[in-house]
Order: structure tokens, then sequence, then C-alpha cells
């Protein structure tokens, strides 16, 4: 569905939302890609590109850190993943060459056609008040990274199917 950008970006701008009270909790690239089991160096990479797309903000130094440049309602996901990903028009035909759309769909077309509009209907109506209301109003929490589970989370970035035990 997205690359592993996408991926480490939508986790990064989350912790941002977890913990936004107007821009006055701001968190490093360390603290974030500790909190998400992340690559520290990624992170720091991907609030770079947020921050030139003014999904966030940065402020170097002691009390420095990231937080959002808007509050999570008004950011969607869509605004994330726009930054990493091409948009396809067409749904992706496992028979290459345009073969979909051009008279009849190939076995699986509907199946795809599905897949398709649900990813629009994640981006276009989801922000990232969901992360905040989850965190702040619901007490949820992320996994505990220190422990392993024996029932890891699935990734559903694009490529191999892997877990976060991988």
């Amino acid at each position: 569905m997205y690359g592993r950008q996408t991926e480490t970006a939508i986790a990064a701008v989350s912790r941002l939302a977890e913990v936004y009270d107007g821009g006055t909790t701001r968190l490093s690239a360390s603290e974030i890609a500790q909190d998400r089991g992340l690559q520290a160096p990624s992170v720091a990479k991907i609030l770079t590109t947020l921050s030139q797309a003014g999904l966030v903000g940065g402020m170097p130094g002691p009390g420095g850190g990231y937080a959002l440049s808007k509050e999570p309602q008004e950011i969607f996901i869509r605004d994330v993943f726009a930054l990493f990903e091409r948009e396809e028009e067409d749904v992706n035909c496992p028979f290459g060459g345009g073969v979909c759309g051009v008279g009849e769909g190939c076995a699986i077309h509907e199946k795809l056609v599905l897949v398709k509009e649900a990813l629009i209907e994640v981006l276009d109506g989801t922000t990232f008040e969901v992360f905040r209301v989850a965190f702040q109003d619901d007490g949820k929490r992320a996994n505990d990274r220190t422990k392993k589970s024996d029932n890891p989370r699935t990734s559903y970035r694009a490529g191999r199917r892997r877990t976060l035990a991988d």
C-alpha cells in the first residue's frame, strides 16, 4: 500500500499528534524514533521533509524538537502520503500493459478496485486527530518495545510481509 518512508512519516506525525498541546510539547527525532521503534537518522530525514511541507515545525537547541504546525484535525493522512508516494490513477493490473480498463477487467479487477477505494477512504477521510484522541482521551499507548510479543503486530507497508519482530 505504501513504502517505508511513508510508514515512517505517518508514524512520526502520529506520535506528534499524540502529544499535541498547541505546540508546547516538542519531541526530538530520537525520541520519536525510540517511541515508534524506528531508526533515528530515518526519522530525522523524514521530519525535514515534513517541515519543508509545513506539517511540522522544528526548533533547535535545548527545549527544542518538533511539533505539529497545524492542529491534528487539520492534517489528513493524504497530506503525509502525498509527500512520499506517487499517485496511480488506474488500478494496477497484475497483467500489466493497461489490460484493466480496456474491455473486460482481469480476474481480480473488482477486488483491486475495492482495495483502492478503501485506501482512498483512509487517506481522505482520516486526520491525525484520531491519534491525539486515542492517546490523550482514551489512554491508548503503544506496546512496550522492551518486551518481545508472542503475537507481533503485522506491518501493512508495501513489500514483503513482515512483522515488527523481524
